[in-house]
């Protein structure tokens, strides 16, 4: 009878991450370590002190080196481009006054 393969196993697809990404996520875990790694463009923002935080910080500087990384997942793609603060489908403009507050159709 022929060796049958375990179910549990993944295909060999090869790495995920590249050798350069974890060089870069290990960078920036020991700046972080050290108190040197800040967030925001150009370093600008606060300083880093989420574990988590400093991770997405290094595949960000991985990807922007070109390594193997994978892309970011939709669901934090589609927040992060969402300038609105989660309020895409409200419009936009001063809000017309409700009877409460005392607006035009208030009752005398």
């Amino acid at each position: 009878m022929a060796a049958r393969r375990s179910a549990g196993r993944r295909n060999s697809t090869g790495r995920r991450y590249g050798k350069a990404a974890s060089k870069s996520v290990a960078s920036a875990m020991r700046r972080r370590k050290s108190g040197t790694l800040r967030s925001g463009p150009g370093g600008k923002g606060g300083r880093v002190k989420s574990r988590k935080q400093a991770i997405a910080i290094g595949l960000s500087e991985a990807r922007s080196k070109g390594a193997k990384v994978p892309g970011r997942s939709t669901s934090k793609r589609t927040r992060a481009g969402n300038k609105s603060g989660g309020r895409a489908g409200r419009a936009r403009g001063p809000r017309p006054a409700s009877a409460s507050k005392g607006g035009r159709k208030a009752r005398a």
